[in-house]
């Protein structure tokens, strides 16, 4: 104790009895993809579109075509600008005119008519040198040429990505498909996929993202990016975009959730859901096919049906190539895997209105459509199966379902919101009294955890999350002499008990109308 010889005023700090409790990040998530050590990407290049086209009629007719000389000064003299790809600051993609003057390739192609047709008797005059005119081939009518991006990160290093920008440093642009196969084939399908997901991520309202890549689907890679991610504690999601979809993947990365106890799965389903006839077949989707496509069920994970359609900024440049012969409405539609963009509907969710909000009845910014059209029959058959569908209504590509897989299972957490919460207030607990650790457990240590704990669980009801018109309705807090008797106390432990009501959403929607005689039933 202090001994005070001069008079005065003393001002002296002690420890408050409160030890504010703070809730944890929900919306970081970690996304696992398959990327190569090289990604080849498209970039714009000037070409002669009048070649293009006359090579394109040449090979659907099969015959060759004279090509005047005079005819090519005057299409090329109006040749638009080649477009090229950019990524703003603000991560969004743009089309950009690529201004190369088209006046000095209408001059480079300048020649004098070597046709003359006189009656019906056509002369050609010598050929001109090669340097001189254009030869149409694959190479010169494809509107772009490739390039090779060196992947910085070597497998199982985890990268954090505050924006787009941030990942395409790293990892590179969107990746080009193969030239010389049909639309839509990528070289790097894995890539492709990752890429989308981060994309969508920071799109939908995502803002932090951790990334790791594999080299393959193996049960070894994922199991390593996996390990990695472990130790970053601000993770909250999981998905793997960038990885084939199948039980063990989805195995793996709900074991891991289970490990770390903190943590949520958001999984893809296959691309393809099909029957042996080629058909969507909606039994797959389901527990009570052998062959069910479903993941097993479990409570911290929540599976997304079907894959999206959106705007691969790569394949619509690629797409310009007349030899690929596709209209200008589709160029560069791809179909990808929903997780990167139902995780930004997660981050967003979570920022705007809290964990408690169950992630649906949201649209998915940048979706155009999505590869099997699902009704609200086909819905009514999936919902009870886990299966989160996203759906077309009037035009807007929305999901349409919150809850975690085969909720028949564990139906006190078959909503996906509700099984987050609880993970919020584990983790937020966990980490706000760690320290209570090897302090003297006695009356005055209960209190103090009592009153920590009320505290932050009254802010949580106030936001929202938890149901009641009162705190005590909401919730309670028991730490005293019968959770902590003496033989409790022996050894070394303090129990503390805690009960919450957390909100469900509102998934059914009911009103009952009939028709009155004039009376008011509520009165």
């Amino acid at each position: 104790m202090t001994i005070y010889k001069a008079p005065g005023v003393y001002v002296e700090e002690i420890p408050s009895a409160q030890q504010p409790i703070a809730g944890v990040g929900t919306n970081t998530v970690a996304f696992i993809g398959i990327v190569p050590p090289q990604i080849q990407y498209p970039v714009p290049k000037e070409y002669n579109p009048y070649l293009a086209k006359k090579q394109s009629e040449s090979t659907a007719t099969g015959s060759a075509t004279l090509v005047d000389s005079a005819a090519i000064k005057s299409e090329t003299a109006t040749l638009e600008g080649s477009k090229k790809i950019a990524v703003s600051s603000e991560d969004n993609i743009k089309i950009e005119p690529d201004i190369h003057g088209s006046k000095a390739e209408s001059e480079k192609n300048k020649t004098e008519n070597s046709n003359k047709i006189k009656g019906s008797k056509t002369e050609l005059e010598e050929a001109p040198p090669s340097d001189a005119a254009p030869t149409a081939n694959k190479d010169t009518i494809r509107p772009y040429q490739l390039e090779t991006f060196d992947v910085k990160p070597a497998p199982f290093i985890t990268k954090l990505c505050t924006t787009f920008t941030d990942y395409t440093k790293n990892f590179g642009p969107f990746s080009a498909d193969d030239p010389d196969k049909e639309h839509g084939v990528a070289f790097s399908p894995g890539h492709r996929a990752l890429t989308h997901a981060v994309y969508g991520f920071f799109r939908a309202g995502g803002t932090r993202c951790f990334v790791v890549r594999v080299e393959s689907d193996n049960e070894a890679e994922l199991d390593k990016a996996l390990k990695a991610v472990e130790s970053i504690e601000a993770v909250a999601i999981v998905a793997s975009p960038g990885l084939d979809q199948n039980q063990k993947v989805w195995d793996q990365l709900i074991a891991h959730c289970a490990k770390t106890e903190d943590r949520f799965a958001i999984l893809d389903s296959p691309a393809e859901v099909n029957g042996t006839d080629g058909d969507f077949d909606i039994t797959l989707l389901s527990y009570d096919n052998a062959n069910s496509v479903l993941p097993k069920p479990n409570k911290n994970a929540a599976f997304y049906f079907p894959w999206i359609e959106v705007i691969d900024p790569a394949v619509e440049l690629q797409d310009q190539d007349p030899a690929r012969n596709v209209e200008k409405k589709y160029r560069g539609r791809v179909f990808i895997p929903p997780s990167g963009h139902v995780a930004g509907i997660y981050a967003r969710t979570d920022a705007e209105r809290g964990v408690h909000k169950a992630p649906a009845n949201v649209a998915i910014s940048g979706a155009l459509n999505v590869k099997y059209y699902l009704s609200k029959i086909h819905q009514e058959r999936l919902n009870p199966q886990g299966v989160n569908c996203i759906r077309n209504i009037n035009g807007s590509i929305q999901v349409w379902g919150a809850r975690t897989i085969g909720p028949e299972e564990h139906p006190e957490w078959k909503y996906i919101n509700v099984r987050r919460v609880m993970l919020f207030l584990r983790d937020s607990i966990d980490h706000g009294t760690q320290w209570v650790v090897f302090e003297p457990n006695d009356i005055a240590l209960w209190g103090k955890i009592r009153r920590n704990v009320t505290a932050f669980l009254t802010n949580v009801w106030r936001s929202g999350a938890l149901f009641g018109a009162t705190p005590e309705e909401a919730f309670y807090v028991k730490c005293d002499a019968e959770l902590n008797p003496p033989e409790v106390r022996d050894l070394g432990q303090v129990i503390t008990e805690i009960g919450v009501a957390i909100v469900r959403p509102a998934e059914f929607v009911i009103f009952r109308i009939s028709q009155s005689n004039g009376t008011n039933p509520t009165n």
